[in-house]
Parts: C-alpha cells; structure tokens; sequence
C-alpha cells in the first residue's frame, strides 16, 4: 500500500553502518597501522570488539555510573582497554589518538554520495547520529557527504534511541516530527523515531557487520519504506 510521504520535508540519517562501512574502514586503519608498527592482530576481531564496546560504554553513562561523554570518549575508553586486551604495548599516545580518530575518517558506502545528492535537491538532509558534532563534521569533509545539517546525540545529551535525541532534533529543526523521516539500517533506531510520529524508511545494508555478520532486516518490517540503497530511497522518494 502507498503511503502519503507528502509532508516530510527534512530526512534525518542514522550515519554509522547506515551511510559510511565503519567496519572496512576501521579494519584497514588498523592494518596500516599494524603494518607500519610490526604489529601482527586479528584486526577483524578488534574492530568488532571496539564497535560493540560503545553501548555498554553509553550504558554506564545511562545508569549514572559515568558522567556525560562523547562518542570520542568512549571509543577512547574501549580503545584502551582493547590495546591491553590484545597486548599491543609499543603505541604512543600520538598514536592513539591519531587511531581513535579512525571514527572521522570513514568512508562511505559505494552509493552513499550519489543517492545523498539526489535526495538534496528536495529534502534537508540532517544527520542524527550518536557521532559527536566535530567527528560528523570531519567525517562530512573528509569523505564529501553532502549534510545541509549536522545534528548529534550530544546536543540533547542523550544517546539514541532515547527519545530526547529525537525530540531535540525535531524542536531544533523548527519541524514537526510527520515531517521528518528518520533513516536507519537499524530497526532500534526507525522503532523509537516512529514511537515520536516520525516517517520512517529502512535501508539495507546486509554488509554491515561483514560478510558473515548478523543484518536488522527482519520480513514484513512496519516502516514507510523499504530501502535496498541509497539511490533505491531517492527513487522511491521520487527524488
């Protein structure tokens, strides 16, 4: 059934896994790394480890066992425990935090630049990402993608899927939430934005987690659309 997305008038894109491969990316930073240090690991291991490490880290900070921190802080926190975890002993805290900021240097998925410009010329495109501010804005310049707005978690200092991120979003775009239309490679993500009356549309990425990784697509999901790319959304956007 064809379903009125007449109002929406500003996407707002979840942006790791959903626009930019983190874990390519993430894995290849590490090799370089590792081939320039005489470091031997099982990159693919500590990457994914890394990414998994950041929602209990945003968990402690629910729970008030932390304070507030960005996403750069908390990969920090993951990233150091990691390095002992793995034994790599010989990185200097130049390096470290030249690594840390991997996260800023992600690239995007092959159709994420086109389809993004497409969709431009009739939507405002906002990122709604947990991503703090400067590492969506360094993203942004590092790899092209074309964001009219640049909206993180940490404006309402919450992480998603708290519905704060979600009304701050709405409430700082001056819109109201039918006309937004979450985007997501992620069911968590579309499912708290619908809850607030937002439009949502999923987009596939079944290599997310690698070729033998887990996707979030699951049959007869309940969103306004169905996206195999981002070229497919745009088309199906009439875009």
């Amino acid at each position: 059934m064809s379903r009125d997305l007449s109002s929406v008038k500003a996407l707002t894109f979840d942006v790791f896994g959903t626009v930019v491969d983190w874990r390519t990316s993430i894995i290849n930073e590490l090799k370089q790394l590792g081939e320039s240090k005489g470091i031997n690991a099982f990159w693919e291991s500590f990457t994914d480890k890394w990414r998994g490490g950041y929602a209990p880290a945003m968990d402690q900070v629910r729970q008030g066992e932390i304070p507030w921190k960005s996403i750069d802080e908390l990969h920090r926190m993951v990233l150091d425990q990691l390095v002992d975890e793995f034994q790599i002993n010989d990185l200097t805290e130049s390096e470290l935090a030249h690594l840390n900021k991997a996260w800023h240097r992600l690239a995007p998925w092959p159709d994420s630049v086109e389809g993004l410009t497409r969709l431009k010329k009739k939507y405002t495109l906002v990122t709604l990402s947990n991503g703090n501010v400067s590492l969506l804005t360094n993203m942004a310049k590092h790899t092209g993608l074309p964001w009219d707005v640049i909206l993180s978690s940490e404006l309402a200092r919450h992480y998603k899927p708290d519905k704060e991120v979600y009304i701050t979003a709405a409430s700082l775009l001056d819109l109201q939430s039918e006309e937004i239309m979450m985007v997501a490679a992620h069911r968590y993500d579309l499912d708290a934005a619908a809850e607030l009356g937002f439009r949502t549309a999923y987009l596939s990425r079944p290599l997310e987690f690698g070729p033998n990784g887990e996707t979030d697509e699951a049959p007869d999901m309940p969103y306004d659309i169905i996206a195999h790319d981002m070229n497919d959304l745009a088309d199906k956007l009439n875009s």
